[in-house]
């Protein structure tokens, strides 16, 4: 695993060589997949408008991007961007791979529900932001950060949106992003619950991306493992950080012990969460039934999986934080699909299955 996926450096165009835990990748290989991007969009763009020079001006100000790389590859001035490279984090990446095929395939589907796809990428900045705050602002309050906590001014504010160094709780994501998702859908005058109904599925699609670029970071590692897939977190990786910090690892390990793999099992089972509910959808007999059964399934899945989680202790009740979210979560799922059943009623239109 690796915390930096690749880093995109500006001494060579075309180098691309793994150098202990980190493949470097010249940016000339970014710079070509930047462009060859830009014409699959100057081709979408060209297909809707009216015209070439409509398609241009709308993807041409994307240019600036590669111009600017060549530019310092070609010039080579004395920045920290050319000197250290370009990182793409891993947790980040995968964050942002999540949240893009979320938004997609909800796109897909929200016009069964007499809304057009646009709605949704309007509406998607609406639960991300909030979203992301409030599963920082949970990892704050309830875990803390060295980084937060030491630093001052202009660095610590940087210290607390620092999202590509992981930190983050699902469950105060879930609780920011619907808030931005209820205020957005009064917003715009948009029933909330076929809305919820449309989002559950794309919400576990983009937690399995997620969850993924958890076990890249190394944070949200597992118990000791004899199982062959068992994993050993390498010593720039979070996991084996908090394990010398607890004092359970030597500092001069070559790498952590064996561990179950509890990111990958999580993201194992939110894919086939976002399977189910995806098949449910078109299935649904009432309002908030898919949002409802997302509210029971999940929970019950990552209770069970708290059981292999090592990097997070009790309370003194015995139960972790999202453990006790979880029970709630249950509870509030069956009831809503009891009450829902009962006094609701169905927002469906029938149009050809997108996925």
């Amino acid at each position: 695993m690796r915390t930096h996926l690749l880093r995109f450096i500006f001494d060579s165009a075309w180098r691309f060589e793994s150098v202990g835990n980190d493949l470097l990748v010249g940016v000339g290989w970014l710079i070509l997949a930047w462009l060859l991007a830009l014409l699959v969009a100057f081709l979408v763009v060209l297909k809707k408008s009216d015209g070439v020079a409509e398609a241009a001006v709308t993807v041409g100000f994307w240019l600036l991007v590669p111009l600017a790389l060549l530019a310092l590859l070609l010039l080579q001035p004395n920045l920290g961007i050319v000197q250290n490279g370009i990182p793409v984090y891993g947790y980040g990446f995968m964050m942002f791979i999540g949240f893009s095929s979320a938004s997609w395939v909800a796109s897909r589907r929200i016009r069964t529900i007499g809304q057009s796809p646009e709605v949704i990428w309007d509406m998607m900045m609406w639960a991300l932001l909030p979203g992301l705050a409030g599963a920082r602002a949970y990892y704050l309050i309830r875990h803390g950060s060295p980084q937060f906590s030491n630093s001052t001014g202009v660095q610590k504010l940087i210290a607390a949106v620092a999202l590509w160094d992981g930190g983050i709780v699902f469950y105060g994501s879930v609780i920011g992003g619907l808030l931005g998702v209820l205020v957005f859908c009064h917003r715009r005058r948009i029933a909330c619950l076929p809305m919820l109904d449309v989002l559950a599925p794309s919400l576990l699609l983009g937690g399995a991306f997620g969850r993924i670029g958890c076990f890249l970071y190394g944070c949200c590692y597992g118990k000791a493992c004899e199982l062959a897939l068992a994993v050993r977190f390498p010593p720039d990786s979070l996991t084996f950080g908090q394990m010398v910090q607890k004092g359970q690892l030597d500092p001069l390990a070559a790498a952590t012990p064996a561990l179950h793999p509890v990111q990958l099992y999580s993201a194992a089972s939110a894919f086939l969460l976002f399977s189910i509910l995806s098949w449910f959808f078109y299935r649904r007999t009432f309002d908030g039934a898919v949002v409802c059964l997302a509210a029971v399934l999940y929970p019950i899945a990552r209770f069970a999986l708290e059981s292999l989680r090592a990097d997070i202790d009790p309370f003194q009740i015995g139960l972790k934080d999202a453990e006790i979210f979880s029970l709630a979560l249950i509870g509030a799922g069956l009831g809503g699909l009891w009450w829902f059943s009962r006094n609701g009623k169905l927002t469906r239109i029938n149009v050809p299955r997108s996925n």
